[in-house]
């Protein structure tokens, strides 16, 4: 079928969003700046009040970034030196630096090859008495399957801190992801669902003693002005980000609503392309979908797969079509990690969607043309691949 090029398309654009609502954030960023108040005050305050009512929870800590997020997190629950935590090797770097920066050792687990996400049958085999605690990664927007996971971490009396910087808005069995776990950690770095216009994060919990020591950590450990509990750290949410949050917090449902009337379109659209692997979401769980990551098989089993999908993107480049690739090489197989032993092949699903994996443009403006277009330049890219 023959799409006419509607325009060069990207894999992820913001213009659109900002011009939405760009007005009030523009006028509200002047009030702040009128105001001399721009770290830490009522406009900081609020929003974390607003977002864990919308999260679910009773807390809600503003920070400097997901990455901060689930240090501090890690902090209040004092993990550290000889401590293992059980995650994902198929996620961002920060998922298990941190677990590093607090001294611990991260333990990778195995994913299923439908969703990306921890493959919660195999964490049991993982844990060890050593093990403290597991951080489950909603990727991509795909929540885990929290049921099975908060049972097995009961059953061993291991804290769980949820990796929710992909999936603001998601849900598992109609609960939203940072709500189900002892701590939900988000980051708004600017192409999460829920973006600022800069870094930012924040900690979501129903156990205020917890927040209570994140609150202070984030503020070098300062329980009371000059009176200092622990070593903490600069982690502050600045006003400008917590108004604009505050903002974009309103449209977020709808954002959501669109992407996944988008991840439906996709998966019409795709169904009929031989050698595409489409996204799934787990029976109770509803997507986020901050990205769309499909799975592109060569056609002959000796061919390299990480170059075969190379190939495909360069494909869909030279035909306007932006892509993105999230992650090319497995934390278990970083250099950094060389001396936890993980040998090629130890996480064999892992590994090899590791080298067929390629996210789609997605965004919420994203129009039905333009993803006519994507899905049309995909085939001409698979027929010349």
């Amino acid at each position: 079928m023959w799409c006419k090029r509607v325009s060069s398309i990207p894999a992820f654009e913001l213009g659109q969003q900002y011009r939405l609502i760009g007005d009030e954030i523009g006028s509200a960023v002047l009030e702040i700046l009128a105001s001399g108040r721009y770290i830490g005050g009522p406009t900081v305050e609020t929003f974390e009040q607003q977002f864990a009512t919308y999260i679910g929870t009773t807390d809600c800590i503003g920070c400097n970034s997901g990455t901060d997020a689930l240090y501090l997190a890690l902090r209040s629950l004092k993990i550290g030196p000889g401590d293992q935590v059980i995650t994902s090797a198929f996620t961002f770097f920060a998922t298990a630096e941190t677990i590093s920066a607090v001294g611990a050792t991260p333990v990778f687990v195995d994913i299923e090859p439908e969703t990306f996400n921890l493959d919660v049958n195999q964490i049991e085999a993982a844990i060890t008495d050593r093990t403290k605690a597991i951080i489950p990664v909603h990727l991509f927007g795909q929540p885990v399957n929290m049921t099975r996971l908060m049972q097995i971490a009961e059953a061993h009396q291991l804290w769980v801190i949820e990796d929710c910087a992909q999936a603001t808005g998601a849900t598992w069995n109609g609960a939203r992801v940072g709500s189900i776990g002892h701590i939900g950690c988000f980051s708004f770095y600017p192409t999460k669902n829920l973006g600022a216009c800069g870094d930012g994060g924040a900690i979501t919990t129903n156990h205020p003693d917890l927040a209570t020591q994140m609150q202070q950590l984030r503020n070098h450990g300062q329980s009371q002005q000059y009176v200092y509990e622990s070593i903490g750290l600069n982690s502050r949410l600045d006003a400008i980000q917590a108004m604009i949050l505050q903002i974009k917090l309103r449209h977020l449902d709808d954002w959501n609503a669109k992407r996944q009337t988008i991840a439906d379109r996709y998966d019409q659209l795709l169904a009929p392309l031989p050698g595409v692997i489409r996204p799934q979401s787990p029976e109770g769980g509803q997507s986020a979908w901050n990205q769309y990551t499909i799975r592109v098989t060569p056609p002959s089993a000796t061919d390299d797969r990480a170059s075969y999908r190379d190939r495909i993107r360069e494909l869909l480049k030279q035909q306007d079509v932006g892509t993105a690739l999230y992650y090319p090489l497995p934390l278990h197989l970083q250099p950094v990690y060389e001396s936890l032993g993980y040998a090629s092949g130890s996480l064999p699903i892992t590994e090899q969607v590791a080298h067929e994996v390629i996210s789609l443009p997605m965004f919420p403006e994203l129009s039905i043309e333009q993803q006519e277009q994507v899905v049309y330049a995909l085939k001409e890219a698979l027929n010349q691949g």
